[in-house]
């Protein structure tokens, strides 16, 4: 039906109605927001959670705890002094000096220094060595147990090696080969608490200087 008055023709509506649609279309930018934060999120943690794996797979499992040293298979201890039945291997071979041998069988009485007539044999066995290698030279060095005063057990260390030089000497082993000296006391190889120990304590020791 025609207006009659033509109230209207040609001039925009007094009020615009909004309806659903534009309110949707307002509210999806901050959607869309909300969505790629969460993404960013995801994504930062996923990465985190792979350096920590990353990390984790760069530590060996048999890794050693902190401050725990392990021992070398090549580490060894110090070794007693050979006997003097092996100086002439010695005194053949290149190994450095000095080095300290032990006599086997020579020990000494209670506060004596006199050489037993049991113990000369392996003297004489030395002597003859010594006789094969006429360049070496060796320092006696004389020891007590630890009863009686340290002076006097020192003065009785010298003794004994002073005996043992004799010995040598009396074998045909020239005296300014074999220097003497006293350990006294000190640096016992057995226990001084039993008398076993304190025999093997009065002793004396060969150390070859020079070959």
């Amino acid at each position: 039906m025609a207006n009659p008055d033509h109230k209207g023709d040609g001039a925009p509506p007094s009020k615009i109605h909004v309806g659903p649609a534009t309110k949707k279309a307002g509210w999806l930018p901050w959607v869309l927001l909300a969505l790629g934060i969460l993404a960013l999120l995801f994504g930062m943690r996923r990465c985190s959670k792979d350096d920590t794996v990353t990390q984790s797979a760069a530590v060996p499992a048999t890794a050693p705890a902190t401050g725990t040293a392990t021992t070398p298979a090549t580490t060894t201890t110090s070794a007693a002094p050979a006997w003097t039945s092996g100086i002439g291997s010695y005194l053949a071979g290149t190994e450095a000096l000095p080095r300290t041998f032990a006599f086997e069988k020579l020990h000494f009485d209670t506060a004596k220094s006199d050489i037993r007539a049991a113990d000369r044999d392996e003297l004489n066995t030395l002597a003859a060595t010594m006789k094969q290698y006429p360049n070496a030279r060796v320092r006696v060095v004389g020891y007590a147990d630890a009863r009686g005063a340290a002076p006097a057990n020192a003065t009785l260390g010298k003794e004994r090696a002073d005996s043992v030089k004799a010995a040598l000497v009396a074998e045909g082993i020239a005296a300014d080969r074999i220097d003497t000296a006293s350990g006294g006391e000190s640096n016992p190889v057995d226990t001084n608490a039993t008398s076993v120990g304190q025999a093997e304590n009065r002793r004396t020791e060969l150390v070859v200087l020079q070959r």
